[in-house]
């Protein structure tokens, strides 16, 4: 175990041991997401060859039920790391979703996958990563190392999005879930060899998430962020049937993805620019909004050739990274400072929801009306969260209002 000890500084600018402990806690929530989010490309593909597989209900319930179950388990998490410590914590969480993992690779049904996915769902860790960021990070830095999560979350996202399909020809879907019980093991050594000790045990204090849950601004954040999560799930239902109907193998699924995910990385650095030094923060993140709707409307009215289905995610995840990189920023500017740790669980723990509904309803659609049906419903939901999102205050801006916001 480590024995370097950590107090944080009172400093404008990150020192080289808050670099290490924000760097290390990223990549503990990068290894874990990458595994995860390797499964989302393939799995419906594999559903297929697994007794049970062929009913779109019980696939999305595979699907969903980890997001269902992590989300239960968020603030228990974050309240036993208060008072058990974090590393024995995380890495309890850690083994018990390694544990998942292999139950699911050894699994022979669709039952046995749920079961597997289930109790890869008890091991949601990242309340008390974040948690840990915090401890670590003085107040002046946190949005930075939370920015630094969010990036290893979303080069995880890419890096396995694009992989998944060679491997899953390569090594199979039971190769993946050992592949992702592996990562989990490598974070667990990432926690005990990297991350630093904090100085001091950390102070529980009593989380009032009665005012977070009445903050009108938190409130449309979380229901964007549920309704952001489910239409990424609910798309990953229907998208690589939808492309295997249009000619392309699973193992050549990169071939499109790559690019995809290369390009909307690329355009989205100019909005986040836009966004966080001209204070345009509103306006970018309506136009992210508009540009998931129009993804999906245009992937629900008009035939899936490979070209029309490239250009359809592009338009989606273009908007997809914006949000994802935004919202959580939005989060902590937005929270009080003792308020922000009830926040991030209280956004977490939607987040997870988000990633169960999009997985059973999106199943549930595919099995009893269509693929477009999918596409449609998140439609009818994207449109919601933008009349939501509308009504929205102006976003504090960095600077002089960052740091009025952090007197609250």
């Amino acid at each position: 175990m480590s024995q370097t000890t950590f107090t944080p500084p009172a400093a404008a600018r990150m020192t080289p041991q808050e670099l290490r402990s924000s760097m290390s806690l990223a990549a503990v929530i990068g290894l874990r997401m990458l595994g995860l989010f390797m499964i989302i490309p393939v799995f419906t593909i594999y559903a297929r060859t697994v007794p049970g597989g062929d009913n779109g209900t019980t696939v999305g319930i595979a699907i969903g039920i980890y997001g269902l179950v992590q989300a239960l388990f968020y603030i228990p998490y974050g309240w036993l790391s208060d008072r058990l410590g974090r590393k024995p914590v995380i890495a309890a969480g850690l083994a018990i979703f390694a544990l998942g993992s292999v139950i699911a690779a050894l699994a022979h049904d669709m039952n046995g996958l749920i079961l597997g996915r289930a109790v890869q769902g008890l091991g949601a860790v990242s309340s008390a990563v974040i948690a840990f960021v915090a401890d670590l990070t003085a107040e002046a830095n946190r949005t930075k190392a939370m920015a630094m999560v969010g990036g290893f979350i979303g080069i995880s996202y890419a890096i396995a999005i694009v992989s998944a399909p060679p491997l899953f020809d390569w090594i199979g879907m039971k190769g993946i879930f050992l592949l992702i019980a592996a990562l989990a093991v490598l974070a667990i050594a990432v926690v005990f060899w990297v991350v630093p000790d904090p100085g001091a045990k950390p102070v529980h204090h009593k989380a009032p998430f009665r005012a977070v849950l009445h903050h009108p601004e938190l409130l449309r954040l979380n229901f964007g962020v549920f309704v952001l999560h489910a239409t990424q799930i609910a798309l990953f239902v229907v998208i690589p049937r939808a492309l295997v109907a249009a000619g392309l193998p699973v193992a050549r699924h990169w071939e499109l993805y790559l690019p995809v995910m290369g390009v909307s990385f690329v355009l989205m650095v100019p909005a986040i620019i836009v966004a966080e030094k001209r204070g345009q923060m509103k306006p970018v993140m309506l136009g992210a909004i508009a540009l998931l709707l129009v993804g999906q409307v245009l992937l629900a009215t008009v035939p899936h050739t490979l070209w029309m289905v490239a250009t359809f995610m592009l338009i989606y995840f273009l908007g997809f990274n914006v949000l994802e990189a935004t919202q959580p920023s939005l989060v902590s500017k937005l929270a009080p400072g003792e308020r922000k740790g009830a926040a991030m669980g209280v956004y977490n723990t939607t987040q997870s929801l988000g990633y169960a509904a999009g997985g059973a309803g999106g199943g549930w659609l595919l099995a009893h009306i269509s693929g477009n049906a999918v596409f449609a419903a998140c439609s009818v939901l994207v449109l919601a969260w933008l009349a939501v999102a509308s009504t929205m205050a102006r976003p504090p801006q960095r600077g002089r209002s960052d740091v009025a916001a952090r007197k609250i």
